[in-house]
């Protein structure tokens, strides 16, 4: 599977401080190990490391309301 700018995903992720964590995610760009996203539930944008995501899913649209 091959993650892409538009593209909606739950993602697992292990924060900074050790702690994991799921969100949903719209990917806004890719770059250098990077991904910048827009959180689905706080409406922020924020940068993920690529090395620090343990798992991830596409969401369906149905699943988007």
């Amino acid at each position: 599977m091959k993650m892409s700018i538009g593209q909606t995903i739950e993602m697992i992720y292990l924060d900074k401080a050790g702690k994991i964590t799921q969100r949903k995610i719209e990917v806004c760009g890719m770059r250098d190990g990077r991904i910048r996203a827009t959180c689905l539930s706080t409406g922020q944008p924020l940068v993920f490391l690529t090395a620090s995501i343990l798992s991830w899913r596409p969401v369906p649209e149905r699943q988007l309301v």
